[in-house]
């Protein structure tokens, strides 16, 4: 085998290869010279307050792995100081950052169960509701990551109602009602054009009864009016067909009832659609009830 022609390239790999032994803490800088080699600190040297620093800098430069590293170091070396608290949510707050929804709710969890009363527990409950609701699946897969979601969200509701993040947890919990009411109806669609027509009521019922205040119910009502049509049940037909037109007077999902119902011989007259009542109508369970 060729050795090394230069001594002083023999020295140079002698060097590099002890710097690249297991353990070795050292640093060659190398500009074209020899340089002294200067020892790496150990992190249990280095101040809490320092590696905190240095993984808030590393979060505020997206340098996530580093960040969470930094984060670690502090719980790991300083357990039992304040900074080992703040850290451990910092750590829940980059993984949420890295999309790392399930290591982050397992932090979140830990932190939650360790520190209660902690100021910012809050925003711990929110952050962990928050890793659930950006798990949420498109309407046509399953929906059990939206129900989780709304569970999430409804604890941060009771727990902290009148905060800024129970306010926003109210409005995600509506978009997520909207998101469960629109699997339905996809799931309902998709019965009806297969024909069967009894799971189809089951699922466009389900969005009247449970989800009648989401921007889906006004369709819900159609698809049954049409159904209960094919399958000739004409006063179920003309009485969702009125619950449709008492709540969405200027509905186009109303003039299409409409318009069937006319086609079937139950109306009279296609342009005499009810006017709008002078009151405002409550939901549906009491429309239900004032009519029938």
């Amino acid at each position: 085998m060729t050795g090394f022609r230069s001594p002083r390239l023999a020295r140079t790999a002698a060097v590099l290869a002890v710097c690249l032994l297991p353990g070795c803490s050292w640093i060659h800088a190398w500009n074209g010279e020899e340089q002294s080699l200067k020892p790496k600190r150990d992190a249990s040297q280095i101040p809490v307050e320092e590696l905190y620093n240095n993984g808030v800098d590393a979060l505020d430069q997206k340098r996530y792995v580093a960040a969470g590293q930094q984060f670690d170091l502090v719980e790991r070396n300083y357990p039992y100081s304040s900074w080992a608290v703040n850290a451990q949510l910092m750590q829940g707050y980059t993984q949420y950052l890295q999309n790392h929804y399930t290591e982050a709710i397992g932090t979140l969890d830990r932190f939650i169960q360790l520190h209660p009363v902690h100021r910012d527990v809050a925003y711990a409950y929110y952050l962990r509701a928050l890793c659930y609701y950006e798990q949420i699946a498109d309407i046509q897969r399953d929906q059990k990551s939206t129900q989780l979601a709304m569970d999430a969200l409804q604890e941060v509701v009771n727990r902290f109602p009148d905060s800024a993040y129970g306010r926003d947890a109210r409005l995600k919990i509506d978009l997520a009602r909207d998101h469960l009411a629109g699997h339905e109806m996809e799931v309902g669609r998709w019965y009806e054009k297969q024909h069967l027509y009894t799971a189809a009521i089951g699922r466009f019922q389900r969005v009247v009864d449970d989800y009648q205040t989401t921007n889906h119910a006004p369709e819900a009502l159609h698809r049954l009016t049409e159904i209960y049509l094919i399958l000739g049940l004409k006063d179920e037909a003309r009485k969702t067909a009125s619950v449709l037109g008492y709540n969405y007077p200027g509905s186009e999902w109303y003039e299409d009832s409409y318009n069937q119902l006319f086609d079937d011989g139950l109306v009279k007259n296609a342009e005499a659609v009810p006017p709008k009542p002078k009151a405002e109508q409550g939901f549906f369970a009491r429309t239900f009830g004032s009519l029938f």
